[in-house]
């Protein structure tokens, strides 16, 4: 919204992810500035490239800014490398600015002293702090009038409340709630957003809740409890008695102690079987008529 407002005398190159290896760094740059990059390789050819373009700007009066997103997730070698294209400019005046934007931990990393030279050169800094609640509304209101919205006032007091005290001002968060809000409203055809729909948006973005209590420890606790009676279980089975293990891996002893167990269990389920099938027989016999038996009077 605020780079639509620049005129034509800035050119500007805006790096989303800043993720990247040396070379894709500066190849990245050169093509958002609309360079032609083709048969360029080295970081070398690229920062030539780079510096033609800006003495080319320079001569028309164009600034040229470089605008670095999510900056705290920038390396090490890549923020040198920032503070190094600084340093391109003329005995009058820097031929190109830029510009870091990141979370607070940006703050932490320049604090370091290895980055002592970078932070010198940063001649206006700005930290947005987290709105309050007066502000959160406003806010919603601007990004409304934005978006085009005829009725600026699609949320009520107690949807805007309970915006705020989720989000704890954070614009970001404002965003994906009002966003999610509206969707919902959309579904339920509701032409106000109130604090029952933001809630139901805010519960699930948060997801399931976590068990709390007692539960969330004895449930555990028996399952593991019973995962180890299986396994004493298993190891009693397979226990190696006196049997000495000099002289073997414990792998053959594991193998010899799983056949053993493995034939005990088959030569058990052969007797069951012969077993059963003798029980059956004998009970067929029981059930048939003798051949010589007299017949009943009649």
């Amino acid at each position: 919204m605020l780079l639509s407002r620049l005129d034509s005398h800035t050119r500007i190159a805006h790096l989303f992810n800043p993720k990247l290896g040396t070379r894709d760094f500066f190849k990245y740059i050169c093509q958002d500035f609309g360079l032609k990059t083709d048969g360029i390789a080295t970081k070398g050819e690229f920062l030539s490239l780079l510096h033609t373009f800006l003495m080319e700007c320079y001569a028309r009066r164009e600034r040229v800014v470089l605008i670095v997103d999510e900056a705290q997730t920038l390396s090490p070698a890549l923020l040198e490398e920032v503070r190094l294209i600084t340093n391109l400019e003329t005995p009058k005046a820097k031929l190109l600015q830029v510009i870091l934007l990141g979370q607070p931990e940006l703050d932490k990393t320049l604090a370091m002293s290895e980055f002592r030279q970078l932070k010198q050169r940063i001649s206006l800094r700005f930290n947005l702090k987290p709105l309050n609640r007066q502000e959160t509304g406003e806010y919603i209101v601007r990004r409304l009038k934005a978006a085009g919205a005829r009725n600026t006032s699609l949320f009520d007091d107690d949807a805007v409340k309970e915006i705020f005290r989720y989000s704890k001002g954070i614009p970001r968060l404002i965003n994906v709630v009002c966003d999610n809000s509206l969707m919902t409203g959309f579904v339920y055809e509701k032409h106000i957003i109130d604090r029952g729909i933001v809630r139901e948006v805010i519960k699930d973005m948060e997801g399931p809740a976590v068990r709390k209590g007692w539960k969330a420890i004895l449930i555990p606790a028996i399952v593991i409890l019973a995962i180890a009676g299986v396994l004493i279980a298993w190891w009693g089975n397979l226990s190696f008695g006196d049997r000495s293990c000099e002289g073997e891996s414990i792998q053959k002893v594991f193998r010899s102690k799983i056949s053993k167990v493995l034939e005990v269990t088959s030569l058990d389920r052969i007797d069951r079987a012969t077993e059963a099938s003798q029980n059956n027989n004998s009970a067929a016999e029981q059930d048939t008529p003798a051949s010589n038996s007299p017949e009943p009077n009649k």
